[in-house]
């Protein structure tokens, strides 16, 4: 019989070092909040409960974490009274609880798995702790381990002897611990140290007078990754983009500069896809196979159809949809606008709450005017259109299937299928006057230079 799985996200920090009004737990990584990068890995878990222990005064971390529960840490006392938070939420649970932290969003499922497997494997295991090897200078608490292999005790580094602060093993802080004990441990510890603070890491000591052994399970430093300042927050931001760069280039993506890439944590993208340099990738965008996004593109909440071509110095915004083997060029915006199939808007030009029909051609410099200061409007532009450049579209309009729109116009009422819209002034040319301009502006310049 499988057995229960709780899981405990500490997120209570304020995150004092991060100088900001949101909580730590909020900041983005990749373009979501760290502490639901934690639940996401927890979720791949299928545990039976998820509780996230907050502190007060952090209700946007409750509604960023629904449908979870959250338990809240009253005073600031340390991991240890953090994770006892939680008691209530866990009256009578028979299963393992993995205790986490809700700033170190590199952690990965399939440690946590082994975490879990390890500590079932054996009755006589009631605890497992993440631990990692780390020689260069750190302050991480260490690792004593007995000469059966297990874990002896966690020194804080603070409270550590010389000795010991030359121990490599550290202390990576996730645990997993049996569930009928874990709170009656925690109940136990004393905050009789350099801080006075009720540490987790006392708990393989406490375990150890119950008859119970603690097995660390090594990791790789970069998953214990923790954020408690900005400077912390873009490291962990570095290592995750490049862990990101690294599964789409094996996925089939050709980047041509990785380093300059940057995607979302849920940005998909197909096979045979060639992105150039400097192109950022917000949340939510889908990019088909054979899709060519060339040097200095912006893409949020946006699709990309199979054989398209984006670029460069395009930007698209969320519901943009740029259908198959379509062409976006340089200096081109879209917001809400679906661009037809092998349609085409080469050159500055801003789409905004559109529908561009099959093989439409969208001049240099057009608008579409979506807003009249109130509310937004649609621009609906057939399949087969030539819209001339430097246009002025002003919705709500209808331009026709094959319908042209001569160069400068500002079409503001609909134009029917296959019919010329267009709107200009007529033409004056005035013989001789620019030598007369240029003598009168010659006469009032000497005037005023006396």
């Amino acid at each position: 019989m499988t057995r229960k799985l709780g899981c405990i996200i500490l997120a209570a920090g304020k995150g004092t070092r991060m100088k900001s009004v949101i909580p730590k737990p909020l900041h983005a990584v990749a373009g979501r909040a760290m502490v639901k990068h934690v639940i996401a890995v927890a979720e791949a878990l299928n545990p039976d409960k998820i509780v996230v222990v907050i502190g007060p005064d952090m209700e946007q971390t409750t509604e960023a974490v629904r449908p979870y529960a959250t338990a809240l840490q009253s005073i600031p006392n340390g991991t240890g009274g953090a994770a006892l938070a939680a008691k209530e939420h866990f009256k009578d649970f028979d299963g393992d609880i993995l205790i986490m932290y809700g700033d170190t969003p590199l952690v990965t499922t399939p440690t946590l798995q082994k975490m879990i497997d390890i500590r079932r494997q054996f009755p006589a295991i009631g605890l497992t702790y993440s631990g990692m090897r780390v020689t260069a200078p750190n302050t991480y608490g260490r690792m004593v381990m007995d000469d059966d292999g297990t874990l002896k005790k966690i020194v804080e580094f603070k409270d550590a002897s010389a000795e010991e602060k030359k121990i490599t093993l550290c202390n990576g802080g996730i645990a997993c611990a049996d569930g009928t004990k874990l709170f009656l441990w925690l109940a136990q510890i004393s905050n009789d140290n350099a801080q006075g603070e009720y540490y987790l890491t006392d708990l393989p000591a406490i375990a150890r007078k119950d008859n119970r052994q603690t097995h660390v399970v090594e990791v790789p430093a970069d998953e214990m990754e923790g954020i408690n300042s900005r400077v912390d927050l873009a490291l962990v931001e570095k290592l995750f983009q490049k862990k990101l760069r690294e599964e789409h280039m094996l996925g089939g993506v050709t980047l041509v500069d990785p380093d300059t890439v940057y995607f979302s944590y849920d940005t998909l993208i197909g096979q045979d896809v060639v992105i150039e340099p400097n192109v950022f990738f917000g949340p939510n965008v889908k990019v088909r196979n054979n899709v060519h996004i060339l040097a200095n593109c912006h893409l949020t909440g946006a699709e990309i159809e199979e054989g398209a071509h984006v670029g460069p110095f395009a930007r698209l915004r969320p519901g943009s949809k740029i259908g198959k083997g379509a062409h976006v060029g340089n200096f081109v915006e879209t917001k809400n606008t679906h661009i037809g199939a092998g349609a085409k808007a080469g050159h500055l030009t801003y789409l905004g709450d559109a529908e561009v029909g099959e093989k439409a051609n969208i001049g240099a410099g057009t608008i579409t005017c979506n807003y009249d200061g109130f509310l937004k409007h649609k621009t609906k532009i057939g399949k087969d259109t030539f819209i001339g450049s430097n246009s002025a579209l002003v919705a709500p309009v209808v331009i026709g299937n094959g319908a042209y729109i001569g160069a400068g116009s500002t079409i503001s009422r609909d134009v029917p299928d296959n019919a010329l819209g267009i709107t200009r002034a007529p033409q004056i040319n005035k013989e001789g006057w620019v030598p007369e301009y240029r003598q009168k502006k010659i006469k009032e310049q000497a005037k005023k230079d006396k």
